[in-house]
């Protein structure tokens, strides 16, 4: 929401975002801006407030905070009394957990990104011994892995095309998944995906929030939405990927 101070003959008009804007969405912010009149001010200016809706596929992604259990559940948050509606303020929302911790390890350059499978966590590399700590989801037993690699591709609301041996795979279990999902609140890949060359794997956002901190994925890194957000403006295309088991 801004507020605007308005003169006898003067308008000032705001700019609204700019729809292709590939960064996350900011929050609106307030601001008083004094306008200068032809004649002596009055004792009380009349307020005009201008609120401005968010758009959808802008805003953070939020989401009721409960455990998921199995893979498909926490893909598609399929527990009924786990959901919330996009935008919904009930619950626990998405939100940040990141963190500015010491780290002195010289062997990774700053804005490097280094994941630590068993402490759910991913490290994004700081000059000065320092770095960021974000909480993360990974993979489930049986689809573990480790290596270095580096960002190879980075999208912003990600469509989505699962392997086919996933789609068989659940399938065999009684579960369907599309072959293919556009970006949205509702993809599984959820608001930004960073794509680790060489293998079928991205560090990307999630439409379920209860899965963070688990071992959920068939090999991919899930993060909060407002995280991976925050992330994926600080990471280029070439940054060094090592995950740890």
């Amino acid at each position: 929401m801004r507020k605007f101070w308005i003169g006898a003959a003067a308008v000032l008009a705001v700019a609204g975002l700019a729809a292709g804007d590939l960064q996350a969405s900011t929050p609106i912010v307030k601001s008083n801006i004094a306008v200068a009149d032809e004649k002596p001010a009055p004792k009380k200016k009349k307020l005009v407030v201008l609120e401005k809706k968010p758009d959808v596929k802008k805003d953070r992604y939020l989401a009721t905070r409960q455990p998921c259990d199995g893979f498909f559940e926490c893909l598609f948050n399929t527990r009924r009394s786990t959901r919330t509606s996009f935008g919904s303020t009930s619950g626990i929302s998405d939100h940040t957990t990141r963190s500015t911790v010491s780290f002195a390890d010289s062997k990774y350059t700053p804005g490097s990104i280094i994941i630590r499978t068993p402490e759910r966590a991913l490290y994004y590399v700081l000059p000065g011994g320092k770095a960021l700590r974000y909480k993360v989801g990974v993979s489930r037993e049986g689809f573990q892995w480790s290596g270095n690699s580096r960002i190879g591709m980075k999208r912003e609301w990600p469509e989505w095309r699962p392997p086919t041996i996933m789609i068989a795979r659940e399938a065999a279990k009684g579960n369907k998944i599309p072959d293919f999902m556009e970006g949205g609140p509702n993809n599984p890949l959820g608001a930004r995906a960073m794509y680790i060359s060489g293998t079928m794997f991205r560090i990307h956002g999630t439409n379920n929030a209860a899965s963070i901190g688990g071992a959920v994925s068939s090999g991919c890194i899930r993060m909060m939405n407002s995280d991976v957000i925050d992330l994926y403006e600080r990471v280029a295309v070439g940054s060094r990927v090592y995950v740890y088991q």
